[in-house]
């Protein structure tokens, strides 16, 4: 690999939701893009992790896709239109904004490690290398899929996947499919593979809680608290359903009355044919699904130290967006900015206290000041 490092004054890495928000918040407070800003995006297209998303997630399905500052999703796709694939419309919209506001985006581009150098920071990727003042890392969760080990997984003869994996509840006709997890996708696949397999079971490590009633501003304002509390502590966020619980929807009551909301207790084992409880109860699957969330892919900071010995990171600054431990580094999409309206608010934040931080705010008002 070339030792010619690229300057730069901000990398924004990762095109999703929270990456194109501190973007275009980066263009609003004046930097040049290409000069003073990139946003590098691993995916082939625009779209983040939403592109790769299952066929049978719509509009109707998803949770709630919060605008992206400047412009509205109801100007590139009706707001009536709930059945057109997600993966499908919210590309589109992404693809719209990255032109409207022209923002520098380089793709694809895999940033393997960003590590420390001196007053700079190293950005290595499969193509070049940069060198940046501080980066705004918006890499979200799509690509560290998560699967907790129980012992005989690796003897199991049958399928194991999971939710980056799935793709149509067809694939499971006829079979015996257990599905792990008490997540929002859990609950849909739960609903799409009982109606064609020949048998689910549902299985949770702790019974799920669920949310009678609408889900309020201030249900949303109540959650968000709860996580940044923990991340300003240093401790692993933990799942978004963990804080806010499962919104009981008319699907969930079809499925009760159904008869397929029957969750059991965890399993303690995977035989070569099935599962087993610990009171030796014993179960022939054909499938285990793991609809057991995702982590952070933060693989690439690892050179940072950026973790304590928990496994969390100590956050800081307005919205929580900036490592305690090297101020030059904010994380948007983690934490309480991992929805797209914490996206949204933590890209703008995360850009100004940036911005200010490297000391361009002075550089960006004298231009704004030259432009009047």
């Amino acid at each position: 690999m070339s030792n010619l490092a690229y300057k730069i004054d901000i990398l924004v890495i990762g095109g999703g939701q929270a990456g194109l928000s501190a973007a275009y918040h980066l263009h609003r407070l004046g930097l040049k893009g290409g000069k003073e800003f990139l946003l590098l995006d691993k995916s082939p297209e625009p779209g983040g992790a939403w592109q790769f998303r299952w066929p049978s997630l719509t509009m109707k399905t998803i949770n709630r896709l919060h605008d992206l500052p400047g412009m509205r999703f109801a100007e590139v796709l009706d707001p009536g239109q709930t059945e057109v694939r997600a993966a499908e419309a919210v590309p589109a919209y992404f693809r719209a904004y990255e032109q409207r506001f022209q923002l520098p985006v380089y793709r694809p581009v895999t940033v393997r490690l960003v590590c420390g150098r001196g007053e700079r920071l190293r950005i290595e990727t499969d193509h070049e290398t940069f060198s940046a003042r501080g980066i705004i890392n918006a890499t979200g969760t799509w690509d560290a899929p998560q699967i907790p080990y129980y012992p005989g997984r690796e003897l199991f003869q049958g399928r194991q996947m999971h939710t980056h994996d799935y793709q149509r509840p067809e694939e499971f006709a006829g079979k015996r499919v257990v599905i792990v997890g008490a997540g929002i996708s859990a609950l849909q696949f739960l609903d799409e593979i009982s109606r064609v397999a020949a048998r689910t079971i549902w299985v949770t490590r702790r019974p799920p809680e669920f949310h009678e009633g609408d889900f309020t501003a201030e249900d949303g304002r109540a959650a968000v608290a709860r996580v940044e509390e923990r991340v300003r502590q240093g401790l692993i966020p933990g799942s978004v359903v963990s804080v806010t619980g499962i919104p009981i929807t008319p699907a969930i009551r079809a499925m009760q009355d159904r008869g397929v909301l029957n969750r059991q207790p965890m399993f303690s084992e995977i035989t070569p044919t099935g599962i087993r409880w610990p009171d030796g109860r014993e179960e022939a699957v054909d499938v285990i699904l793991w609809a057991t969330g995702f982590r952070s892919a933060l693989d690439h900071l690892a050179p940072l130290q950026l973790r304590e010995e928990n496994g969390g990171i100590v956050m800081t600054g307005r919205l929580a967006t900036q490592a305690a431990r090297d101020p030059r580094v904010h994380l948007v999409g983690y934490g309480p900015s991992a929805s797209t309206i914490g996206a949204n608010r933590a890209g703008g934040a995360a850009a100004g206290e940036l911005v200010q931080f490297l000391g361009l705010a002075s550089s960006t008002s004298e231009r704004e000041a030259h432009a009047k």
